[in-house]
């Protein structure tokens, strides 16, 4: 492997994300427009890495983000700290009674079932979390005094206000001074460019942002519209973009930015709603690419968060120094068990996670 990750002993963190943290709102097997009751989760991109790491693989992690003072900001507390994040660098902004200059970011997901699929709806303007500032954390004292291993953050916390990217690459710039390895998630969301510019405007912030970057994760529609990559020769759509295609991909984007050590993908084939393809691939530039066992006909309760639990068991084999073939084989089965239950965060262990990458099946434990 070509990262040079820091040793464990003598610093604070294994890993520490940079995002927002929303209240997610599931109506379970119901739909948002006519639901009654909603079960309520806290879920973020960047957060759910950081939460997988802790509770799953035994990782010292802790999140930089911001909430409004108020009771649903103590709640989204709350629900971090059950999942044992470190909330030493939460922010809590005064609220001002009516949510005119600040909010706390709110989720609405519906799993989705069969031919329907699965469905989001974000309300998440003038958050806490997109307000802060550049400077708003001292990142030298973060990634110095304390010292962190590796530094997570992404596209979608990126995408939520025009200074979102100032803190992002602020954050970077700084782990990379005091050689804390830094891994981005793309994570597209064409709802949160919208109005602020598209594809055009999603392409020139995570470019920006990409020259900072060691590890880099996405999928193939990522790729292609943060990053403006094309495959070329196949007529393949993008949710069935086969393995070969997407090594172009990676392959463009290893050429395109020298610094990427590490690029890291799933690779979902969307039969139903529930019924999923599943596997990943990872390349690095010391032992080029390495791919997942391939799961076909994936059962799926919940979706959401799948790609960034793979992210935590990816990160969590490249800590270790596993190898790439491990990392990636972590990544995918840690993503496959985290969909199996509702919620953006993984409730897995990680003995079921070594049990299914060694072949276990469904049966009951008893």
């Amino acid at each position: 492997m070509t990262l040079n990750v820091r040793p464990a002993s003598g610093v604070a963190y294994d890993e520490v994300s940079l995002g927002e943290v929303m209240l997610r709102l599931d109506p379970g097997e119901g739909r948002i427009r006519s639901a009654r009751s909603f079960a309520a989760w806290e879920g973020g991109g960047e957060y759910n890495v950081a939460r997988g790491l802790r509770r799953c693989f035994g990782q010292r992690t802790a999140i930089v983000t911001a909430l409004a003072d108020n009771d649903v900001g103590w709640l989204i507390e709350d629900l971090m700290l059950q999942g044992g994040v470190d909330t030493s660098f939460v922010q809590f902004v005064p609220f001002d009674g009516v949510g005119r200059t600040v909010r706390n970011g709110l989720n609405f997901t519906e799993r989705g079932f069969g031919v329907r699929g699965a469905r989001g709806v974000s309300d998440r303007g003038q958050t806490a979390a997109s307000q802060l500032a550049p400077d708003a954390v001292d990142w030298n004292h973060l990634f110095g005094d304390l010292g962190v291993r590796w530094f997570h953050t992404g596209g979608i916390y990126a995408a939520l206000s025009a200074t979102a990217p100032e803190v992002i690459e602020t954050a970077m710039a700084a782990a990379r001074q005091h050689g804390t390895i830094v891994s981005y998630d793309l994570n597209y969301r064409p709802s949160l460019w919208q109005s602020a510019g598209g594809q055009t405007a999603a392409q020139q912030v995570n470019r920006r942002l990409a020259q900072y970057v060691d590890v880099m994760l996405g999928n193939e529609e990522d790729f292609t519209a943060c990053l403006g990559l094309q495959v070329t020769g196949t007529d393949e759509g993008l949710t069935t973009l086969p393995a070969e295609a997407f090594k172009q991909m990676i392959g463009q984007a290893a050429a395109r930015f020298p610094n990427f050590s590490v690029i890291a993908t799933t690779l979902r084939a969307v039969r139903t709603a529930t019924v999923n393809d599943w596997t990943a691939i990872a390349w690095s530039r010391a032992d080029g690419f390495a791919e997942s066992a391939q799961r076909t006909e994936l059962e799926i309760l919940d979706r959401v968060g799948g790609g960034d639990s793979f992210a935590s068991g990816l990160i969590y084999g490249l800590l270790s120094e596993l190898g790439l073939q491990a990392a990636v084989e972590y990544g995918a089965a840690h993503g496959a068990l985290a969909m199996t239950t509702a919620g953006d965060t993984s409730t897995a262990r990680k003995d079921e996670v070594d049990k299914l990458i060694a072949g276990a099946g469904a049966r009951a434990v008893r």
